[in-house]
């Protein structure tokens, strides 16, 4: 198994809402870009919430949406040893530094884990002394969660911190 090196993160100044993934598929480690799967549902919640089409803007513009609405994005595992993309079968992670995100981040209110693989780190997140959610994973995976109960559950959390 080789070792896999994940994406840099997605945030600036503005940032209000960081959420944080546990490490990038393989889709979107080759397309380096966040939920770069077609069928996982990030960009389509986001744009159900924000009522734009992120789906079908180039991946520059979606992160371009994500500052201009506060988001930020991020990974709980900055680097591991995996085959394919199923969380399951992450070995040998290193888990980010998050101290350096509320310098980067002055207007940080909030951290959101997407699924569980990511929440199962929120103790490294609570250091922070923001309020830590745990969201739905958005991946293609979590075929228990409907798109609309996915959509739900994330927009109960983004809009506190809109």
């Amino acid at each position: 198994m080789s070792r896999l090196q994940g994406l840099p993160p997605v945030l600036d100044a503005n940032t209000r809402v960081l959420v944080l993934g546990s490490f990038p598929g393989v889709a979107s480690l080759r397309a380096q870009q966040y939920y770069g799967h077609p069928q996982n549902h990030f960009w389509k919640i986001l744009g159900a919430l924000w009522q734009l089409p992120l789906i079908t803007l180039a991946y520059p513009e979606r992160v371009a949406v994500l500052r201009d609405h506060g988001l930020g994005v991020w990974d709980v595992y900055g680097a591991c040893e995996r085959e394919g993309s199923l969380d399951a079968n992450i070995r040998n992670a290193e888990v980010n530094d998050f101290e350096w995100v509320q310098r980067a981040c002055p207007r940080l209110e909030a951290i959101a884990h997407n699924g569980g693989e990511s929440f199962r780190h929120a103790r490294h997140t609570e250091r922070l002394g923001l309020p830590v959610y745990k969201l739905p994973s958005t991946s293609p995976a979590n075929a228990s969660w409907s798109f609309d109960r996915k959509l739900a559950a994330w927009a109960e959390v983004l809009q506190r911190h809109a």
